[in-house]
């Protein structure tokens, strides 16, 4: 959001980063299966950017073609055939998405969908190593092992980077999810993924999160919530949330 770079394609089961990039008009084209808050059915600025149509170009895929973009991709296939989107306006709302008949005795029609190739995949994990071998603690690995191999590079943010040893430890089950082998560059950013959630890490900031979605739909209160919130660095951001925090303790 910081940096100098714009006219973005963004890939995305998106939230709050589709609408901030939306906001900021940084958004070249946007590929996504919902943008929402979840606990907030749907994030308030990518709702102003679609009605405001400010982002140029728009694709809107249904969630299972999502996923099988990204497993195209990250088995580096053109395409992946699936059932889902037809009959429905999926296709036609994205005229580009063809269908393909199956070659063999059955003839059947599939939904050709096409990869959805990455030039860098950004994903937040629990824990990782200084060389790229990442794990996730909670009970969702949110398809980032998709994303990651789906990607030219990957960059993952940490709550913690640890010994190597360290990602195994105390754990019930192997939650080893992405490869150093995948990995470009990994930063620790504790409390990186707020105001959602990084289970077991910490749930989601549902104080917060209200104040964004207030603060978005009112152009006075979100300036000044981007004065507060978003005009410093990472550790500015996290200074004023722990700010917050106390205020509303």
């Amino acid at each position: 959001l910081r940096s100098d770079l714009t006219d973005l394609t963004i890939v995305s089961w998106g939230g709050a980063d589709v609408g901030l990039l939306a906001d900021a008009g940084k958004i070249k084209r946007l590929v996504y299966a919902f943008v929402s808050l979840d606990s907030i059915p749907l994030e308030p600025l990518f709702a102003r950017a679609r009605q405001d149509a400010t982002i140029p170009e728009v694709c809107e895929w249904d969630e299972g073609m999502f996923f099988t973009g990204l497993k195209a991709a990250s088995e580096r296939l053109p395409f992946l055939p699936m059932r889902a989107g037809l009959g429905s306006d999926v296709l036609v709302n994205n005229p580009d998405i063809t269908t393909i008949t199956s070659p063999y005795g059955d003839g059947e029609t599939f939904v050709a969908v096409p990869a959805l190739k990455l030039d860098a995949a950004l994903v937040h994990l629990n824990r990782a190593d200084a060389h790229g071998n990442a794990t996730y603690l909670g009970p969702d690995p949110y398809f980032d092992d998709l994303f990651a191999m789906a990607a030219d590079e990957v960059y993952v943010s940490c709550e913690q980077v640890v010994d190597t040893a360290g990602l195994t430890l105390d754990t019930p089950v192997q939650r080893l999810l992405l490869s150093r082998m995948l990995v470009t560059g990994v930063v620790e950013t504790p409390n990186g993924a707020h105001f959602t959630t990084c289970t077991p890490d910490y749930e989601r900031d549902e104080k917060f999160q209200r104040h964004y979605a207030t603060s978005a739909a009112d152009p006075e209160a979100w300036s000044a919530f981007k004065q507060r919130f978003l005009s410093g660095n990472e550790a500015a951001y996290q200074a004023a949330v722990a700010a917050f925090a106390e205020e509303q303790a």
